[in-house]
């Protein structure tokens, strides 16, 4: 049964396809709506959310409505997360019934980029009151962006100053900055749910906080978010933030995204019929990540490197099959295996390619020994990140 799924071709056939999709559709993955001007830092948002420089922001869009387009991080295949980013708002002729209709159900959260010294809005406002209409329970995030536009020549506060309350306006800034702040929550008064004034200024421009305010808008975006859909930022965060290495960097997300949807697919209360589909996620997965190394990989590597850790997940998710006669727990309990195993197999891939790379040849025990750690780190990785959850289960 399950070599099939270990094949030496990489996974695009059509039985995978129409799994993955199957699996995307069912995905708690979050979908941002950046709402604002050109220039008012909707990219700077994304990048600081993903790690993905703007000229690969810009590459990876595509059309979805008139005015809008789409991004997928890190790629439409496995995501982690959507943006959908709204342009032509200073156009006369921008007319939102149209991104209202197909971002009605698609969009859990909108973020309103504003520059905080921009105080021509007219269009942007009009619009948004009627999308606000449409959704009055869909939070709405006003990131007050370009501090810096308020006191040119000078550094942010040393220490940050504002608090995460629905309109944070301290005493102790910037006369301009303050004055604009008041008229920018006075003119969108009723159409945010909080608001984050921040600075996500390049280094090269001088500033010696480039992400001033950065970890608030995080904050307020996990707080915002349904629960089910604060996992993937939650993850992202500890996962990716602290990475240096360029490699980790491109291949890290595609782990993520993959344990994601692998947990998905496991959460399906049918006993034995994910197993299949996860060890294809996992398969595709081995490829891709041979791929971002710019290492070739064979059918008989495949399968050297699967016995020693494909065998082990394999029976580890056929005990876990039992657990889903156990209602919700079951479930909860298949997931967070699919995911820890997922993301262990591709972890203990990655490090096989790295040590490839540099003229190791690994060993099955040092691949068994990466496995076992990264598992331990999943564990607690899904632990921590549905740990909200959780305790309000048991309420």
């Amino acid at each position: 049964m399950f070599g099939k799924w270990f094949s030496r071709q990489p996974f695009d056939d059509d039985e995978y396809l129409k799994a993955k999709n199957s699996v995307l559709e069912k995905a708690p993955i979050p979908v941002l709506w950046l709402f604002g001007k050109t220039g008012s830092g909707k990219s700077s948002v994304i990048r600081e959310l993903t790690g993905v420089e703007s000229v690969e922001i810009g590459s990876g869009y595509r059309p979805q409505t008139q005015y809008s387009s789409l991004y997928a991080f890190p790629n439409e295949s496995e995501p982690i997360l959507k943006f959908l980013d709204t342009r032509g708002l200073s156009e006369a002729n921008y007319d939102p019934i149209e991104d209202i209709v197909e971002f009605e159900d698609q969009a859990h959260l909108m973020i309103l980029t504003v520059r905080v010294m921009d105080h021509a809005l007219e269009e942007l406002l009009t619009a948004l009151k009627t999308i606000r209409k449409s959704a009055p329970d869909r939070p709405v995030i006003l990131a007050l962006t370009a501090l810096h536009d308020a006191y040119p020549g000078e550094q942010h506060p040393e220490v940050d100053p504002f608090d995460e309350s629905r309109a944070p306006l301290p005493e102790n800034i910037n006369p301009n900055l303050k004055r604009s702040l008041q008229q920018q929550y006075k003119r969108f008064e009723g159409l945010f749910d909080c608001a984050v004034p921040l600075d996500l200024t390049p280094p090269h421009e001088g500033f010696h906080q480039p992400t001033f305010g950065s970890d608030r808008l995080k904050r307020a975006i996990v707080s915002a978010l349904p629960a089910a859909y604060r996992h993937q930022i939650l993850q992202m965060d500890r996962i990716l933030d602290p990475l240096a290495d360029m490699i980790k960097k491109k291949t890290m997300p595609t782990i993520l995204g993959m344990s994601g949807l692998a947990a998905t697919a496991a959460a399906v209360p049918a006993p034995w019929v994910d197993i299949p589909v996860v060890m294809g996620l996992q398969s595709r997965l081995i490829y891709k990540l041979a791929k971002l190394h710019g290492q070739s990989i064979d059918g008989r590597t495949i399968a050297k490197i699967s016995g020693a850790l494909g065998g082990r997940v394999a029976v580890r998710m056929a005990l876990r099959e039992s657990l889903k006669f156990i209602p919700w727990v079951g479930m909860a309990a298949n997931a967070a295996a699919a995911f820890a195993m997922t993301y262990a197999t591709g972890m203990a891939w990655n490090w096989y390619f790295t040590e490839v790379s540099r003229g190791h040849a690994p060993t099955e025990s040092e691949l068994r020994e990466v496995f076992q750690d990264q598992f331990k780190r999943a564990g607690d990785l899904w632990k921590v990140s549905h740990q909200a959850d959780a305790e309000k289960a048991t309420e």
